[in-house]
């Protein structure tokens, strides 16, 4: 009997460790099972409070609160995902102050909203495979797989139409390495797709990416800075030409000439330089014909009159005195004629 007691005894404290699943309030708790809320509207004891089993206290009231919000969540809908028992919450019932809004859903990539329309599963991948050429189990992904890789292509051949010289493992890295970068890009598309921001078709898509008018406007530009100012650039099928844009929306302050070359022949050119020269019209000076006419009037006058018109002095001054003019200097024994005049009439 004194085993049987014993037993018996044991089992009780272990009983003990555990509590029952039941809890009673004097006033019942408020529950929000959504945001995994309970509020307890009862009052503290405060001579728990004051007392050395503050900790024990304390710990107790925060278990039976926790057992009552367990309650209420295996009383909802359970389902099993992935060998796991998950409950689905209801909608939030209480406004809880946040510094930023809760995450939404998360946006499907390209790749999954095209699966889910066809109806396409993804299957889960096994953790290890067999290889046949390493005979052994390897893992499917992670550093121990491409520590496998490097010991099953320990030699690799060169194909027939490749330079000897080529280092076969640095181009496989490469693509390796290539498409690694193409994985990225498709990243950040996704990325961009989801937040609904616009991006070029390619190029940088970064935060600071060109719109489509500035990627046209660089094109413009590019094809503009030849020696011909882009006359013989070739064009796109399809290529579109920017309109009001050039050099100065890139570049402030910079001035390009236009270029003398033309799609026009050299002949053509010179004959149209030539008529415009020829059928180039004098500009008519209004002022100056008047003047002209009004002169052309008064000479015609003066001759049926049969003044002769008065000369303009060439030197200002009063009277009209005529300039005399300096003696020449190889004839300094000349006299003037009036003075030779005057001694001939002397003599007679």
């Amino acid at each position: 009997m004194d085993v049987v007691q014993e037993v018996l005894e044991k089992h009780r404290k272990e009983l003990d460790k555990y509590k029952p699943i039941t809890v009673e309030k004097h006033l019942e708790c408020r529950l929000d099972v959504g945001t995994l809320l309970i509020t307890d509207p009862n009052d503290l004891d405060d001579r728990q409070i004051a007392s050395a089993e503050k900790e024990n206290y304390l710990r107790a009231l925060t278990r039976d609160n926790t057992q009552l919000l367990v309650n209420a969540i295996w009383e909802l809908n359970t389902e099993r995902v992935d060998e796991s028992i998950v409950a689905k919450l209801p909608e939030p019932t209480t406004v809880l102050p946040r510094m930023r809004k809760p995450p939404g859903p998360r946006v499907l990539t390209k790749w999954e909203k095209f699966a889910k329309e066809k109806g396409i599963t993804k299957k889960k991948k096994e953790k290890k495979t067999y290889d046949e050429v390493l005979d052994k189990w390897v893992p499917t992904y992670g550093f121990k797989r491409a520590e496998a890789e490097q010991n099953k292509d320990w030699v690799l051949e060169v194909p027939q139409n490749v330079d000897p010289n080529t280092d076969m493992f640095q181009k496989k890295m490469d693509l390796r390495n290539e498409k690694v970068a193409k994985n990225e890009i498709q990243r950040m598309k996704n990325i961009v797709r989801a937040k609904k921001i616009e991006m070029p078709r390619s190029g940088y898509l970064g935060p600071e990416a060109a719109t489509s008018s500035q990627l046209l406007t660089a094109v413009t530009v590019a094809k503009s800075s030849t020696a011909s100012v882009g006359k013989f650039q070739n064009k796109l099928p399809k290529e579109r030409e920017a309109r009001g844009l050039g050099v100065k929306e890139l570049i402030p302050g910079a001035k390009r000439k236009q270029s003398h070359i033309a799609d026009q022949p050299e002949k053509e050119a010179n004959l149209d330089l030539i008529k415009s020269v020829l059928n180039k019209k004098p500009k008519l000076d209004v002022e100056k014909a008047i003047s002209l006419q009004k002169q052309d009037e008064r000479l015609a006058r003066d001759a049926e009159s049969g003044n002769k018109p008065a000369k303009k002095s060439s030197k200002k001054g009063k009277g009209s005195r005529k300039a005399v003019g300096k003696k020449p200097k190889g004839n300094r024994g000349q006299r003037a004629p009036g003075k030779k005049a005057a001694a001939g009439r002397k003599r007679r």
